[in-house]
């Protein structure tokens, strides 16, 4: 890593509210210089409607914004997209209603990149002041105030913590995300445990940087409790390969005994009820989401928090099939011959702008020239015309302009 490295925000955004506001203004009071903060948005109107009376844009000339379409947003795809719009040495990913807690927090996450002790680290979320007593437990026992470096070693003693690595705020090392493929691009939740994962296996570690704070949390009722986990279920039966042999049921059962315990010392019992309830829902929506191979596509779309995805799977794996370069006429070696391939770390890179890295990382399949139709030629001026405004002049084939030259001679 060298040294004073170029740092790049990346933000999906949906429906933002004042808590976008307040986390751009951190970013850009942040100690450790920011380059660029890239905005993945879904849905313009929403965002407009935000910006009408908060016009980031006129203040801030480092604020680079992408719409899409609720259709198109997808969590690894939508990032994976943020990724190839950066440039950076480390990009952090952060969501639109995390909120940097100091004006160090930038550069305390990154540090242990810099220093090289992690390929990624991700920061503490702290519970908003208005969170109920259940979700700030949930908060202090899932981001704890001791920092610590995860490796492969540690999977006997955390199990799947190991793999524990939110994007809520994260920061990430972009030769070593590049050389493991980035994340996953078509995946309904867990994009950034399911990298983690792939991460800590390659050899590498993670530190959880407490130091590094941000204000993040969530009162979600018993359904979206029942979605998510829904979500996280499908994640993990979708990558058994992941997945395998290490599961969420033990980690889930130990916070709901020391939420109870910490309920009753804080004669706070009365919450236990609904502690049980909201975690039945997320323990039946977690396993449903485990066998969702089985069930009828209209309750995937109803369990899910992103019904979207249930549409765009279809899509993406039929196009997954797909011969593209089928029926053009072409042999296979042909089709070998003609095309080009480059990698966003190659030197070698014939689309490489001068200092500056090329992010594209998939292959760029190209026809053989001589297969290619040419349309290089000078359009005729005398062809059919299918439509013509009032202001083109008409078009007059030469017959026409002999007769009419004849007609002014005879005058």
């Amino acid at each position: 890593m060298r040294d004073n490295p170029i740092v790049d925000v990346i933000i999906p955004s949906y429906k933002p509210k004042e808590s976008f506001i307040k986390l751009i203004e951190m970013l850009e009071r942040q100690t450790y210089p920011i380059n660029r903060i890239i905005v993945m948005n879904t849905e313009e109107r929403y965002y407009s409607e935000l910006m009408f009376s908060h016009p980031l844009d006129k203040v801030y000339d480092n604020i680079h914004v992408t719409h899409i379409s609720k259709r198109e947003f997808n969590h690894g795809r939508t990032r994976r997209d943020g990724v190839l719009r950066s440039e950076a040495d480390i990009f952090v990913m952060m969501t639109d209603d995390a909120v940097p807690r100091n004006e160090e927090m930038i550069e305390r996450l990154i540090n242990p990149i810099i220093t090289g002790k992690a390929a990624a680290s991700y920061a503490r979320q702290v519970a908003k002041k208005t969170s109920g007593e259940i979700e700030r437990f949930t908060r202090n026992f899932n981001y704890p105030r001791k920092s610590r470096l995860k490796s492969v070693s540690d999977i006997n003693e955390l199990g799947i913590k190991t793999y524990f690595c939110s994007n809520v705020c994260a920061a990430y090392d972009r030769d070593v995300y590049e050389e493991l493929g980035g994340f996953e691009e078509y995946v309904i939740f867990n994009e950034d445990m399911i990298y983690a994962a792939h991460l800590i296996k390659a050899g590498y570690k993670i530190a959880y940087t407490a130091s590094a704070e941000v204000i993040h949390s969530h009162d979600y009722g018993n359904i979206a409790l029942f979605k998510r986990n829904f979500d996280l279920g499908v994640s993990q039966a979708d990558y058994p390969d992941v997945f395998k042999n290490i599961s969420s049921v033990g980690e889930g059962k130990k916070l709901v005994s020391k939420t109870i315990e910490h309920l009753k010392k804080r004669k706070k019992a009365y919450l236990i009820p609904k502690l049980i309830i909201n975690s039945a829902f997320k323990f039946m929506g977690y396993r449903l989401g485990l066998i969702h191979e089985f069930l009828p596509r209209f309750l995937l779309t109803k369990f899910s928090s992103l019904p979207e995805y249930w549409i765009g799977k279809d899509v993406y794996e039929n196009n997954k099939k797909i011969n593209f370069h089928a029926g053009y006429g072409i042999t296979e070696t042909e089709y070998k011959d003609g095309r080009m391939v480059h990698k966003a770390s190659s030197n070698t890179d014939p689309y490489r702008e001068t200092g500056r890295k090329s992010t594209l990382r998939d292959e760029i399949k190209v026809r053989p020239k001589d297969k290619m139709i040419d349309r290089s030629h000078a359009v005729t001026t005398n062809r059919e015309v299918a439509w013509k405004s009032d202001n083109e002049p008409e078009i007059k084939t030469e017959k026409e302009k002999n007769e009419t030259e004849a007609k002014e001679e005879t005058k």
